[in-house]
């Protein structure tokens, strides 16, 4: 039976132990990298056995956090992001992508394991506007008090709060809505929530529903000990406060893709949806749009 969640975290960080599996580690797997062991492919092949292209969703992932990334660095005019659960470093990294927009963005990384932050420091920690820090996202007092973080950004400016794929492994029992609001309230006005998340459509599509369902009893179950699936209405309820952007909380190729489909999307591929959303300068909406 795998770990269950902790108090303290998402789950207790692996780190170097290489006889449990990790997310960050199973993560790059599905991305084709090398930094990942026997546990982690054992994992991850319990969730091929019912999702076979659940690569193509961390890809598709991928593809949804740059062109959000671009978006904010671009259009929205947005020169801070703080990117929690930033995982292990892979291809056209936050910063990458956010610096190629505006050279002066500044990126601060944040994750709660150990070898994420060794390999973090390595590797992303290119220039003068980019910083890795040890930490976890359900610190009491919120990331957005911690010093450690905070020093490198201009709290009375806006921000970029990214979680990409980082709440569905939060237990309910932790919270993490409230999490949320925490964070929330304590964004400068102006300043934008983007997150990605597992997605259960329930009983209005069984069939979608089932492999949620069966998708979240292998990741909790079979080696990484999270990974839930949630509704739109409960996703919905992290960005409460603030107000959705266009085109709203969608599947991610739908969050303004390059251009049009070249097929139908798999169904591993409508497991998961993404929005990002905007705090208003008067934040007193009590729901999101």
């Amino acid at each position: 039976m795998a770990e269950p969640a902790h108090r303290t975290g998402v789950r207790k960080p692996v780190g170097v132990d290489t006889t449990r599996a990790s997310i960050a580690r199973v993560y790059d797997y599905s991305l084709g990298g090398k930094d990942n062991y026997d546990i982690d492919r054992a994992a991850y092949a319990a969730i091929l056995e019912v999702a076979p292209r659940q690569g193509d969703v961390s890809i598709m992932n991928r593809r949804w956090l740059h062109r959000v990334t671009r978006h904010l660095a671009g259009a929205a005019g947005i020169d801070q992001f703080l990117d929690i659960g930033a995982g292990l470093p892979t291809v056209a990294n936050t910063h990458e992508i956010a610096q190629q927009q505006n050279p002066d963005a500044r990126v601060v990384y944040v994750d709660n394991d150990p070898v994420c932050n060794a390999h973090g420091r390595v590797l992303l920690e290119q220039n003068e506007n980019t910083h890795f820090v040890p930490a976890d996202l359900l610190e009491d007092k919120t990331l957005l008090r911690n010093s450690d973080v905070t020093r490198y950004l201009d709290m009375d400016r806006p921000i970029a709060l990214i979680l990409c794929g980082l709440l569905h492994h939060v237990d309910d029992e932790l919270d993490p809505v409230g999490i949320m609001h925490k964070y929330v309230e304590l964004l400068p006005p102006g300043s934008y929530l983007a997150l990605s998340h597992f997605y259960d459509p329930g009983p209005a599509d069984p069939q979608q529903h089932a492999l949620a369902k069966e998708l979240e009893r292998r990741f909790t179950e079979k080696g990484l000990g999270s990974g839930w699936y949630r509704t739109n209405e409960q996703i919905l309820e992290y960005f409460s406060g603030l107000e959705l952007i266009e085109p709203g909380l969608v599947q991610l190729d739908e969050w303004w893709p390059a251009g049009p489909p070249l097929r139908p999307r798999y169904p591993e591929e409508n497991a998961m949806v993404g929005g990002v959303a905007y705090k208003p300068a008067d934040n007193s909406t009590d729901h999101a749009n």
